[in-house]
């Protein structure tokens, strides 16, 4: 398969490194310090049992990809960007590409296959459960073994075909968990659910993920949802995903986390918790909780504040004196 990677972060360049590794040809878009890094001494990517460096090329912009292949040759781009990035991502890739073009959506969130599905015909949803970690440019790890991550797909919104069936075995032979699933939706928005624990945890600390708030959003979410009469499956990733140590260190954070961490000036929280808000403001649902880490996250962003800064107690406390927006 010959892909391009849209997107080449943790969760990119870790499934960049091991199609490249399978044989198949890959493609890596992604921020210039670290497509640089990627270009001058190869990607590095860790793993529990060691490390490997991968040769594949990288460029940062799609213009750069133009003079390295055709189009034509395409078989797939993966978009893994993150959600706030996704229009801007796919406004881009339209130019260069026929609107024919699969697009796997391998990204958190529920909103990122509509926006593709205005561009192009053959969108496919990707439930990801790869705990990886991007903190300097040229270098990723991951942290599971034997297996690298979960990667279900389907066609979006609904349904199973022969491509899907094709990536999946792909996946699976490039050492990653893949099954094909026709309800890829109610897979993603189940993924949606235990992701909102990000901001708590990108605010709080590792230390403050599955406790109290990451509960009250998780509660709030499935009020919300049942409302809405949305169905949210939860896939059964805990079985496979087994995350172990990287050179003797435990994952710092997840992708919320280290977003603050490396100071991108973004965060996908409006996509995750923003998503649970907006639903419960379209049925006249209150959200305090989802919408308070929203906003604290947004404000930790925007004033270039440090992972982990913010006292999970002030939080509940805005919570509880209905500081901040509700409705």
């Amino acid at each position: 398969m010959r892909c391009v990677v849209l997107g080449a972060g943790a969760i990119g360049s870790v499934l960049g490194a091991r199609l490249a590794q399978s044989g198949h040809d890959v493609y890596a878009v992604g921020r210039r310090a670290h497509v640089d890094a990627i270009t001058e001494h190869g990607l590095r990517v860790a793993f529990p049992d060691g490390e490997d460096v991968v040769r594949l090329p990288a460029v940062a912009t799609l213009d750069e990809l133009d003079t390295l292949l055709d189009w034509s040759d395409v078989d797939a781009v993966a978009l893994c960007v993150k959600s706030q990035d996704t229009e801007a991502a796919v406004r881009e890739l339209a130019r260069h590409v026929d609107s024919s073009m699969p697009i796997l959506c391998v990204q958190n969130g529920v909103a990122n296959e509509d926006v593709a599905l205005r561009r192009f015909a053959n969108v496919y949803g990707v439930l990801v459960a790869c705990p990886v970690a991007h903190l300097e440019p040229g270098v990723v790890r991951a942290y599971s073994s034997p297996v690298t991550g979960v990667l279900d797909i389907g066609r979006y919104p609904f349904g199973r075909d022969a491509f899907a069936a094709q990536v999946s075995r792909v996946w699976s032979g490039a050492g990653f968990a893949s099954e094909v699933r026709a309800d890829i939706t109610a897979f993603k928005y189940g993924k949606l659910v235990t992701n909102l624990g990000n901001a708590v945890e990108a605010l709080c600390g590792s230390s403050a993920r599955g406790g109290n708030l990451d509960r009250l959003a998780m509660d709030e979410a499935r009020t919300v949802l049942f409302a809405a009469g949305i169905h949210a499956e939860f896939a059964p990733v805990s079985a496979l995903v087994q995350v172990r140590t990287v050179a003797g260190e435990r994952r710092p954070g997840g992708s919320s986390w280290q977003s603050v961490f490396r100071h991108t000036g973004g965060i996908e929280t409006d996509y995750l918790n923003g998503e649970i808000v907006r639903i419960g403001r379209m049925h006249g649902i209150a959200t305090p909780v989802n919408a308070e880490l929203q906003r604290a996250a947004n404000r930790l962003v925007a004033r270039g504040g440090e992972a982990g800064s913010v006292s999970e107690l002030d939080l509940l406390r805005a919570v509880v004196d209905g500081r901040g927006p509700q409705r």
